[in-house]
């Protein structure tokens, strides 16, 4: 996922349009991954996400909408300081909802993660618009609620309901796009970035994504998402040459130290578990 503000960059088109191609040709990336991995089993994959997976697929068409168009009412950074209070957000619907207690140390990372973020956008923060912040703030909102629908039912994999998700962005923004400039295919050059972004990228990782609740609390998923901001930054650096602000760089450094410690004292718990666990 890390290269898709950087492939939204060099493609260039109007919100609409790429919301409309993102989530059309997503939606195919979907249902290609949901039968290659499930074949004649496919239609039951559908049906066992219930009314639950229903749920998932409005909420995720709502995440990218947000996303999308937060970027275009206010400023990336304010996007990006929204969307880091995504684990927070989870942490807190867990606790409330589902009873899941997080250990302190993951409170820990999640704050400091939070500030290795804003250390990351503080040079492209401000005032922005409160319409911007609203649709940043509906993105990680949406996010934070479908990572914890998810944990409600525990053994099933909602990520093939990314599909109709896709369906349903694309049909949103087509009538944006019908309705003001019409439908045209983009110039050869900025429709293969569109179709790298949209028919790989976006569909493999989001599918690992959405596949994450199903072995790790909501926070936890959020928390990881974060590395995405910490290598998107990288990639508009490299290709762009956007160079990052020396608090950037701090940030950045910052995120990737505490998900590496919060990883490695938790291999350490679990190797004093598993003696404990073989003794009794």
């Amino acid at each position: 996922m890390s290269p898709d503000a950087l492939l939204i960059k060099l493609a260039g088109l109007p919100d609409a349009e790429i919301l409309m191609w993102r989530g059309l040709l997503s939606a195919l990336g979907f249902l290609l991954i949901v039968v290659a991995r499930n074949g004649r089993g496919t239609f039951n994959a559908y049906r066992r996400c219930g009314w639950t997976g229903i749920g998932v697929a409005l909420l995720f068409s709502l995440t990218t909408c947000g996303f999308v168009l937060g970027n275009q009412y206010t400023k990336g950074g304010n996007v990006l300081m929204i969307l880091a209070g995504s684990p927070l957000i989870a942490a807190s619907l867990s606790w409330l909802l589902l009873k899941e207690r997080l250990p302190r140390h993951t409170w820990l990372a999640i704050l400091l993660c939070m500030a290795g973020i804003s250390l990351i956008v503080v040079d492209d923060a401000g005032a922005g618009s409160w319409v911007g912040n609203g649709f940043a703030l509906m993105a990680a909102t949406t996010l934070a609620i479908n990572f914890t629908l998810c944990r409600t039912r525990p053994g099933v994999d909602m990520s093939p309901m990314l599909t109709f998700s896709g369906l349903i962005v694309a049909v949103g923004a087509g009538q944006v796009v019908g309705a003001t400039s019409g439908f045209s295919l983009p110039p050869p050059d900025r429709l293969l970035l569109v179709v790298l972004l949209c028919l790989f990228i976006v569909p493999a990782g989001v599918t690992l994504l959405q596949r994450g609740p199903l072995y790790l609390p909501a926070a936890e998923v959020g928390l990881l998402l974060l590395l995405e901001v910490v290598v998107g930054t990288l990639w508009v650096w490299w290709i762009l040459a956007e160079r990052p602000a020396p608090l950037a760089f701090v940030g950045g450094g910052l995120v990737l130290a505490t998900l590496v410690a919060k990883g490695l004292y938790e291999r350490r718990l679990e190797r004093r578990v598993l003696p404990a666990m073989a003794t009794d």
